[in-house]
């Protein structure tokens, strides 16, 4: 074959090099985006536990400052 007769088929190669690459990077993308998208659900529950954890503990701490003022009340213990 002459070298004229031979670019089109390294055109050819090249394209589908091209191609592939690109195929290969769409599939990464994919997978970084579902990656991603678990992350913030991920995130999401965190808060959620997060802010349920507050309010627990401003629940307890509630508690305790009800059972301070009537054990004073009471003549009990100071604490």
């Amino acid at each position: 074959m002459t070298k004229g007769s031979d670019q089109p088929e390294r055109i050819e190669d090249i394209l589908e090099q091209v191609a592939k690459s690109l195929q290969e990077m769409a599939a990464r993308q994919q997978h970084h985006d579902e990656a991603f998208e678990r992350h913030i659900t991920e995130m999401k529950l965190i808060r959620e536990a997060i802010a349920a954890d507050a309010v627990n503990i401003q629940r307890l701490l509630n508690a305790e400052l009800r059972h301070r003022r009537l054990t004073d009340l009471e003549g009990g213990d100071p604490v």
